[in-house]
């Protein structure tokens, strides 16, 4: 669905930037980049969907994958726990994200943490861990701090500031959303026990702000998107700036294929699938990875030719390494009273007194609680995989258990650290394709010991909260490997050191002079559980730099 006053380019035309991906990466690079008077395609494989198209049809988006491009018959991604076996294709795709114009902010929960001081020098502070790429990054919270804050006012944040926040430079822009049943029990079970609960910041508005309206407390956020607007995507708050600018071209359902390079081995031109599914090549001065962290590395390693045979920007043979997901936990509990949980954002407190690592502890990691509905979003959400572990999944006690405990139970979810590992990895599957034709992703991970090790630890504390309470019936949901993560990180670490990263601190390929790599992929470390916000914040500071140098003349 183009919209007929954005900027148009010929193929053949050398535009000054492409850009891979809308999301929360590529939807930034691309307003400021075009907002400055470059001219900009961006090329999306998913549809352009305007909030007016986004639906509360649970079968479509939840079961049919309609966010997430129809799901594995279409992506044919397969996914191993370790390189000596062969991968599969299992029912759900294994590296979760959504394919249309917005990326993965269109359909997030829209948790918004900052990262804290200690995690960009935590090798620094607790020393190497064994059998990772546990690693400094090449950038301090200090340098970031300036862009968080522009993600907070131009992205839109809701929040107010709790007591183990970093320091900031600016207020929230508008105050937190209500106080729901989940976020009231959390702050009593929390005090109960001598924790704190703070109200979450999140990219949802509570107020007005920059033309956009509050949220309406339809409940429909994990997973769906935003009819209204309130959900502070790049769809809704990027992409209008950089198509009114003049200089940007949104072209959905555009399936990119191979990164060019010339004989002067930088980057001339990206062939990609048109939606009528025939190849097409845009020539362009410089190019912008910002597919995700899954996606951004097989684009890489599908485009090796022989000047590059290990894949593009690949010579630390870092590119695809150091997958990392983000550890969970998960506690829940019925209570006497209903709670209506299923109404509003999902989470309105977090809890962050476990954030940073404890030597005494036993185990490497940190991480936040929060409390939300979760499974109880949606009333087939909850009937498929929310009910309790004793309750009928048949008949007229389950037609009752669920019509009684649907407005009564809530979740409690631990996030955690997940370590960088050489195992944990994306590569090129050697036998499947997806629907366009190329060659599929393959994910190998397994969880650190430590990370779960963690996630357990949360867990712990978040039935005593829910006990504290008063809950009537509390469980733990088994903490286990995971096959699958929507937080797609590390697969193209930045560093200072050309040997051991892929990017340098600004985002550039140390291989391809006029290649940049800004998403997920970038991170050096894992961060809580919540990345998106240091995806937004990274995308402003490399849009920053990645201009400069263009008008340097230095790309």
């Amino acid at each position: 669905m183009a919209n007929e006053t954005q900027a148009s380019f010929r193929n053949d035309q050398e535009v000054d930037f492409v850009i891979v991906g809308s999301g929360s990466a590529g939807g930034i690079i691309a307003k400021e980049l075009s907002t400055k008077g470059f001219d900009v395609v961006v090329l999306e494989q998913g549809p352009f969907r305007k909030a007016a198209d986004f639906t509360h049809d649970e079968l479509s988006v939840l079961v049919l994958h309609e966010l997430m491009g129809g799901g594995q018959k279409n992506n044919q991604q397969t996914f191993r726990d370790d390189e000596s076996k062969v991968a599969v294709v299992q029912p759900n795709p294994p590296a979760e994200y959504a394919q249309t114009v917005g990326g993965s902010s269109v359909h997030f929960t829209a948790n918004f943490w900052r990262f804290h001081e200690v995690d960009f020098k935590e090798r620094s502070l607790l020393g190497p861990i064994s059998g990772t790429n546990f690693a400094d990054w090449p950038i301090s919270y200090a340098e970031l701090e300036p862009y968080y804050s522009r993600v907070d006012w131009e992205i839109g944040v809701s929040g107010a500031p709790g007591p183990f926040d970093p320091p900031r430079s600016r207020p929230f822009p508008v105050p937190p959303l209500p106080v729901k049943s989940s976020g009231a029990l959390l702050e009593k079970g929390a005090k109960a026990i001598g924790l704190h609960a703070q109200p979450a910041p999140m990219a949802i508005l509570s107020q007005p702000h920059n033309g956009r309206a509050p949220c309406i407390n339809c409940g429909y956020c994990m997973s769906f998107g935003c009819e209204v607007g309130a959900k502070s995507s790049t769809l809704a708050a990027m992409i209008p700036q950089a198509m009114a600018s003049g200089h940007c071209e949104i072209r959905a359902e555009c399936a990119v294929f191979r990164v060019v390079t010339g004989e002067n081995g930088r980057v001339s031109e990206v062939l990609y699938y048109g939606p009528d599914g025939k190849e097409q090549a845009q020539k362009a001065k410089a190019v912008v990875l910002s597919a995700n962290g899954a996606e951004t590395a097989r684009l890489l390693l599908n485009s090796a030719n022989s000047k590059f045979p290990d894949g593009l920007a690949n010579s630390s043979g870092f590119v695809g390494r150091n997958l990392m997901f983000n550890g969970h936990s998960a506690a829940t509990a019925l209570f006497e009273h209903a709670l209506n949980d299923y109404k509003g954002v999902q989470v309105t407190r977090i809890i962050h007194d476990f954030y940073d690592s404890d030597p005494a502890r036993g185990f490497y990691g940190g991480g936040g609680i929060d409390a939300r509905p979760l499974f109880v979003s949606t009333p087939a959400m909850y009937a498929l995989a929310g009910m309790a572990p004793d309750a009928p999944t048949w008949g007229k006690e389950f037609k009752e258990r669920l019509a009684h405990d649907y407005a009564r139970q809530m979740f409690v979810i631990g996030h955690t650290t997940s370590l960088a590992l050489d195992s944990n990895n994306i590569t090129i599957d050697p036998t499947h394709k997806d629907r366009w034709g190329r060659p599929s992703l393959r994910m190998t991970y397994k969880d650190h010991p430590d990370d779960l090790a963690m996630a357990k630890f949360l867990q712990g504390y978040s039935m005593q909260m829910l006990e504290a309470a008063g809950a009537t019936q509390s469980w733990a949901m088994p903490v286990h490997a995971q096959n699958a993560g929507a937080h797609l990180l590390g697969t193209c670490r930045m560093g200072d050191d050309s040997g051991t990263s892929v990017v340098d601190k600004y985002h550039r390929s140390h291989d391809i002079p006029n290649l940049f790599i800004c998403d997920g992929s970038s991170f050096v470390t894992s961060g809580r559980g919540q990345p998106t916000m240091t995806i937004m914040a990274l995308a402003f500071r490399a849009a920053e730099h990645i201009a400069a140098a263009a008008q340097r003349n230095e790309i």
